[in-house]
């Protein structure tokens, strides 16, 4: 359990959440919901950046850091309770499913290691795994051709229309009450290191608390702060396809490359990781490094037809882990970014503890290796 600073009666505060992608949405959100006021500020449209352009997946057991496991879970489940309540309060379609995913193994050597997963899958509610080998595989695709030596056939993850999502945060945001304000933030207001205001587009908005959730340009409120806050971005791109005949029954991941199915008999490859600065441009490097693994794996692809190749930045911190919480030495700051490639799994989970902190000073969502302080010399 983590503690804030912050607390009080919901009614009376002013808390301004800096960022209308999925985690500062889902914050804007949680806070409304408690009847704290709230005004979202975001500079280009919600959920333009990697919130809106992410595959979507809400997958709690598989590519998770041992410190992010409680966090992960808990933030899965906050998913389900979420995706029918974002389709009574907001008019998105979510495209919300619960999923099963193959993980393959490419040969003998990674065999076991990707059965080990399954006791993961066996332990969690509501999730399952079993071994399948190569022909039982091939029967239940015959269009994977490539070579590999089985797979682990997963149930449980979730999938979710990244952009629906977010849309629908901040829509049920400001139903609940949240008004959204198309700007710019260049600065805080303050009062001996208490958060007074925000200066968006020039002028002052007068505020108790601010949340920054600006994804890979949270390393602009180092200066704000006067601590290190060192988030830099990591460039994602996906390519969609249409896919000739049924569907793909089942995600298929790989170390090289991750086939998702997706509505409409839509197959995306993704995705790349690269470090190229704030280059949000679409590549041919991209697509080939992301075409030719696919079609080895389900030549069937080089008869798709190209929907479109989506390029996004993501938000990473040195340690790839989150960064959420109460800004160190600092009273009513709070940032939560950094997710990397699982922002929309965290999303929930990470606007929820900030809005616990803000409302009640702790939270019992296990944030405590996603501190701010540990940037810090001290910390």
């Amino acid at each position: 359990m983590s503690a804030g600073a912050h607390a009080g009666q919901p009614g009376d505060r002013h808390v301004v959440v800096v960022g209308a992608g999925a985690v500062g949405a889902a914050t804007a959100y949680y806070l409304s919901r408690a009847g704290t006021r709230v005004t979202l500020v975001e500079r280009e449209g919600i959920g333009n950046g990697a919130s809106g352009w992410s595959a979507g997946g809400v997958n709690p057991l598989h590519g998770i850091p041992e410190p992010l496991a409680a966090l992960a879970m808990a933030s899965y489940r906050l998913h389900r309770e979420l995706w029918p309540e974002l389709a009574r309060l907001s008019s998105q379609r979510l495209h919300d499913t619960v999923i099963s995913m193959a993980h393959v193994a490419v040969d003998e050597v990674a065999v076991p290691g990707i059965q080990a997963l399954a006791a993961g899958f066996d332990a969690a509610e509501g999730f399952s795994a079993r071994w399948v080998d190569a022909a039982e595989l091939r029967q239940r695709e015959p269009r994977l051709t490539g070579a590999f030596a089985g797979a682990l056939l997963s149930h449980g993850n979730g999938v979710v229309e990244s952009q629906g999502f977010t849309l629908a945060l901040a829509e049920a945001a400001q139903k609940l009450g949240a008004t959204l304000v198309s700007g710019d933030v260049t600065g805080l207001v303050q009062d001996s290191r208490r958060v007074a205001g925000v200066q968006v587009n020039g002028s002052i908005l007068a505020c108790d608390a601010v949340v920054m959730a600006m994804g890979p340009w949270s390393g602009a409120a180092e200066a704000w702060f006067g601590l290190p806050l060192p988030i830099s971005p990591l460039k994602g791109e996906i390519v969609r396809m249409q896919l000739a005949g049924a569907p793909l029954p089942f995600d298929v991941v790989t170390p090289e490359i991750s086939l998702f199915a997706r509505p409409g008999g839509q197959v995306w490859l993704a995705s790349t990781q690269q470090r190229a600065g704030f280059d949000r441009e679409i590549s041919a490097w991209g697509y080939q490094t992301l075409y030719e693994p696919a079609v080895r794996l389900m030549p069937e692809i080089a008869n798709a037809t190209l929907v479109r190749q989506t390029a996004c930045l993501r938000p990473i911190a040195p340690d790839d882990l989150p960064v959420v919480g109460p800004v160190p030495g600092w009273d009513g700051a709070y940032v939560a970014t950094g997710a990397g490639t699982k922002g929309i799994l965290f999303a929930p989970g990470m606007g929820k503890a900030v809005a616990d902190l803000i409302l009640t000073g702790q939270t019992g969502l296990d944030i405590d290796a996603c501190s701010a302080a540990r940037f810090t010399t001290a910390g």
